[in-house]
């Protein structure tokens, strides 16, 4: 570990004491293995953060031929949820593959595509495949815009580690297959909702990663591609959504700046 690397953790964790809400912080550094965290295995409110794992699980079975990325599915007005995303600008029925649905759900975090995703598993499978992953704390329960059940409290949710685990084995490759993790990262690079993570980057270093916004609440989770390339998942909910994400910003940049006398 490198003094400025711990520097930059510590003043990570001393402004989060000043922000209010439930918050939750993990890193890794993927070339030295040190781990720093804050609350990283309590469960969050996990907003559309929780795609990454639903994109995973598709990828998995795509790979073992359970299922086809080239299917195509239609989306119809029934389908269709609120915005983030494109499928609910077009009119009239939109048939699409398997993979455009996982390339707009993660890129322009389309919710109508992960709907439709959901949906096309089944979130009994989604949750028995999430277990499989060794995801426990995060929890896939209901579809997204589904008043009904946000109603009762059931909740999707996100473990700041646990996203962790899975973007270490994409880098290193390992999740069913190297092939496999560059699908995944590749789609990953190609994130629009860029405000967080990269937000003070401004594009000096690639980000694969996955955000998640809601009322009060504001997520990211990703891999920066810095000389010594981390993770690094900021979780936060009940919160001042302006100040935490004001701190994602520059601890993000902060982290990839400590590294510049390595």
């Amino acid at each position: 570990m490198h003094t400025r690397e711990w520097t930059a953790l510590e003043n990570i964790r001393r402004e989060m004491e000043s922000i209010p809400g439930h918050l939750g912080f993990y890193y890794l550094n993927l070339v030295t293995g040190f781990e720093y965290g804050v609350r990283e295995d309590e469960p969050f409110g996990a907003a559309s953060v929780i795609k990454l794992p639903v994109f995973l699980y598709i990828l998995q079975k795509a790979a073992l031929g359970e299922m086809s990325l080239d299917e195509k599915l239609t989306v119809t007005a029934d389908d269709k949820v609120p915005i983030c995303g494109a499928l609910t600008l077009f009119t009239g029925d939109v048939e699409a593959d398997v993979r455009t649905l996982c390339r707009l759900m993660i890129s322009l975090s389309d919710n109508t595509a992960t709907n439709k995703l959901i949906r096309h598993c089944g979130i009994e499978n989604l949750q028995r495949g999430f277990a499989e992953m060794g995801l426990h704390t995060t929890q896939l329960n209901r579809l997204l815009f589904d008043s009904e059940a946000s109603s009762r409290g059931v909740t999707n949710d996100i473990c700041p580690r646990e996203m962790g685990a899975l973007l270490k084995q994409l880098y290193e490759g390992s999740f069913v297959s190297p092939d496999v993790c560059r699908e995944a990262l590749d789609v990953l690079l190609l994130q629009q909702v860029d405000h967080k993570l990269n937000g003070k980057l401004c594009c000096r270093v690639d980000v694969a990663h996955k955000t998640g916004e809601d009322d009060e609440l504001s997520n990211d989770v990703g891999i920066v591609y810095a000389p010594q390339p981390f993770v690094v998942c900021f979780a936060g909910h009940r919160t001042d959504v302006y100040l935490w994400e004001d701190l994602i910003r520059r601890g993000t940049y902060d982290l990839w700046a400590a590294q510049s006398d390595m």
